[in-house]
């Protein structure tokens, strides 16, 4: 694994009614990684999508960013990972800023209770997909995203880069690649919905914006700084205001309920933070006031949730007292 560390970026911080914390974040993470070490590697990786299938599972890293922007990390977490529905926050966060919340006329904001990629719910609701965090549901929001901007993927990555401070995010042509030629069943969600006119732009061109966001790879230090808008109450990096406080907690509450998929209620029982797990293997967690956090580790529990990520945030609210309860 590699080395721990400490870097700065740009400050936002909206302090009117944050209470300062200190903690040693820095000696946290040491010992959150020696707490589940006997859990990195368990799990399964996602090898469904084929160009996921060669991460080695070993790989664990943790990062935590304040609202000042000074960042934490442990273990591999300066090691670009496969985002993949992670992003699915930020194009959330982007459609609202941009569109407005009449959004959630064209996807809910409940638990599914059934799998990420599952088509069941939605003849019977009316191509109305649960959630933003589902893939149905995602892809009404990419396709809502691509009617603002005229370009959802490079706009999505245009923000994570300035909001991390890194502008050498990139997508991974790779990944984009293998998910298209494996996406029938994404594909099949999308012309599912646009048979109830939930989809406004073209099916293929709709499938590669959605293929490319995923695609996007960024390490633990990089999501933790672009997820931070959530904890400052809808500031960015730069102090300008993304979103009203009412839409940043919204985003806040859907990911607190539905941002694991069907595991969500066990992963606010273990974690007790809203937090957005992705089938690379990462998870990102927000402490409203106080920081936000990106734990990666490659093996899935069965509902696609990373075995040592979900544990690595389970002791972070244990050691620190931190969480939404």
């Amino acid at each position: 694994m590699s080395g721990q560390g400490a870097v700065e970026s740009g400050s936002g911080r909206e302090s009117e009614h944050d209470q300062p914390v200190d903690f040693d974040f820095q000696g946290i993470l040491t010992q959150i990684e020696a707490d589940v070490r006997p859990q990195i590697g368990t799990g399964q990786i996602a090898a469904y999508i084929p160009a996921l299938a060669c991460v080695d599972p070993s790989s664990f890293g943790m990062a935590i960013a304040d609202l000042d922007g000074k960042v934490y990390g442990v273990g591999d977490w300066q090691q670009p990972f496969s985002t993949q529905s992670i992003t699915k926050v930020f194009a959330l966060a982007l459609a609202l800023a941009q569109g407005g919340d009449d959004l959630w006329e064209k996807v809910g904001r409940e638990p599914s209770g059934n799998p990420f990629n599952s088509l069941v719910q939605l003849e019977y609701e009316n191509g109305i997909p649960r959630n933003p965090f589902i893939n149905a549901g995602a892809l009404v929001v990419t396709d809502r995203l691509q009617t603002l901007t005229g370009d959802a993927s490079s706009e999505l990555l245009d923000f994570v880069r300035q909001e991390s401070g890194n502008p050498d995010v990139s997508f991974d042509p790779e990944v984009a690649t293998s998910e298209s030629d494996n996406g029938d069943r994404n594909a099949a969600l999308a012309y599912f919905m646009a048979s109830y006119g939930n989809i406004a732009n073209p099916i293929p061109a709709l499938l590669d914006h959605y293929f490319w966001q995923c695609s996007i790879e960024m390490n633990c230090g990089d999501l933790a700084l672009a997820t931070r808008f959530l904890a400052n109450h809808g500031l960015r990096a730069d102090g300008t205001r993304l979103l009203p406080r009412r839409l940043a907690k919204q985003i806040n509450a859907v990911m607190l309920t539905c941002g694991t998929y069907d595991a969500a209620g066990e992963f606010a029982y273990r974690v007790g933070l809203p937090g957005k797990s992705g089938v690379g293997g990462g998870i990102v967690a927000v402490v409203p006031g106080v920081c936000t956090l990106c734990v990666w580790s490659p093996g899935l529990d069965p509902q696609g949730n990373s075995v040592a990520g979900t544990a690595a945030l389970d002791r972070f609210t244990t050691l620190t007292g931190l969480s939404v309860f």
